[in-house]
């Protein structure tokens, strides 16, 4: 399914993630960016941790 989207799209370039830059800039105001890329980094960690936990468990 994701490799079927990923033909439609073609790969993300410099100018598509520029372009997905400006828009999250234009809705969450250059002010938040941090502290939503703080939130982002912490939900990555918590989910790391979770995977290494559960596969500690097996």
């Amino acid at each position: 399914m994701v490799t079927s989207a990923l033909a439609l799209f073609g790969p993300i370039g410099l100018p598509e993630m520029l372009i997905i830059l400006a828009i999250v800039i234009l809705i969450f105001g250059a002010n938040r960016l941090p502290e939503l890329g703080r939130g982002i980094g912490a939900g990555i960690k918590n989910f790391k941790s979770g995977i290494k936990d559960s596969q500690d468990d097996k």
